[in-house]
């Protein structure tokens, strides 16, 4: 089955679109990767979404007219998705919409919201569409993240190793999958949210991110104020755990630099930095890793990866591309193989990775213009995952 895996990160400033030829084969799912797309949201959405990303204050009329807007740009990468990389043939969507609340109270999650209307979606490409991912995690107890952790349990079962699947977005998350041992994965805590939040305030926007982690290079670790942040509760938790900007928000500094008010630019982001990758660094120690591999938009900061390398220290760092998965769409492929289990009725969630009291299929369907595929019943659960030969590096 042709299928295009959809999804915006905690940046919200973008959505990716993956497409891939996804089928069952005996024992195993066959992932053959055909491209990615990215096209940012437009100005004016970034903005509305920022304004009203939490702890911000908003309204039931801002809501709506987001989740329009974010399901129309999803809309319009998918028929582009459709026709440039899957030669008009893609069968099914797969939209993870945009995360805009992750309620947990007591390390436990109540609801979880992302917005993004199916409805565009089906609409403008005439295709079924597969979405809300998260929430049926959430219902029987889980966490409802990380999900991915269901591609990462499968591709890297056969290593023969303690391996450690990192997703470096806004925030940082592992899969740990061992032999003989139940997997488990959990968010460490903060990748690219602070980063980019600093940035974008300290050039008022114009500059979205730290290119290449250059202005953290420049700078120096300030070891105070990476020990006051290591101190957070959150990372003392046990797994399974979530978190998101409803911690890591813009404002979440504020109490820490209160009293230091000289620091450099360059000096933050280069202890910010240096707390993505101790972090990290943290869990997989603690999980007693033989082995990293890296995805995510942060394996393009050569600044975080060289500072994560440090903390690692004999434990070698991978980037899933070395393995045949592109690290810039991976997350978007692990939502694409969510979204084909759901339509062929497999469950695809893994408890012991996201907390809940068991599996389930995913999701909610949203017919597309010839309603969905039929199935004389769902195929056996695959134990393992094999990314075939991508078609091209689109």
């Amino acid at each position: 089955m042709r299928v295009v895996g959809m999804m915006s990160g905690t940046s919200a400033d973008a959505v990716d679109a993956a497409a891939a030829d996804l089928e069952v084969h005996d024992d195993a799912v066959h992932l053959r990767p055909l491209g990615l797309l990215s096209e940012s949201y437009p100005a004016a959405l970034v903005g509305a979404l920022r304004t009203a990303l939490p702890p911000a204050a908003t309204t039931l009329e801002a809501v709506c007219r987001l989740d329009t807007g974010v399901g129309q740009a999803f809309a319009r990468l998918a028929a582009r998705a459709d026709a440039e990389l899957c030669d008009g043939r893609a069968e099914l969507v797969v939209s993870h919409g945009q995360t805009v609340y992750h309620w947990t109270e007591d390390g436990h999650v109540r609801g979880t919201l992302q917005l993004g209307q199916p409805a565009w979606i089906a609409e403008r490409t005439g295709l079924p569409v597969v979405s809300d991912l998260r929430s049926r995690d959430v219902a029987a107890g889980g966490q409802g993240a990380p999900l991915v952790s269901a591609l990462d349990v499968l591709w890297l079962a056969g290593r023969g190793r303690r391996s450690v699947a990192l997703n470096l977005g806004g925030i940082a998350n592992v899969t740990v999958v061992a032999p003989g041992a139940e997997p488990v994965a959990f968010d460490t805590g903060p990748a690219g949210a602070l980063l980019d939040a600093v940035v974008q305030q300290a050039t008022d926007g114009v500059q979205a991110y730290d290119v290449d982690g250059a202005l953290a290079a420049a700078g120096r670790v300030d070891e105070d104020l990476l020990a006051a942040l290591l101190a957070d509760p959150y990372y003392a938790r046990p797994a399974p755990k979530s978190t998101g900007k409803e911690l890591f928000s813009p404002a979440y500094l504020d109490p820490v630099l209160a009293g230091r008010p000289g620091l450099a630019l360059e000096d933050l982001l280069a202890t910010l930095t240096d707390l993505t990758a101790a972090t990290v660094a943290a869990a997989v120690h603690a999980a007693g890793g033989q082995e990293v591999v890296a995805a995510g938009g942060g394996t393009r900061n050569p600044t975080l990866l060289a500072r994560l390398r440090e903390r690692l220290g004999p434990v070698p760092l991978l980037v899933s591309d070395e393995l045949g998965l592109p690290a810039a769409a991976k997350e978007a492929y692990a939502f694409a193989l969510l979204g084909y289990f759901t339509l062929v009725g497999l469950p695809a969630s893994v408890p012991s990775c996201t907390g809940a009291r068991h599996t389930s299929v995913l999701g909610s369907l949203t017919p597309g213009r010839d309603g969905w595929p039929r199935w004389g019943g769902p195929p056996a659960r695959p134990t393992r995952l094999v990314v075939d030969q991508e078609r091209s590096s689109r």
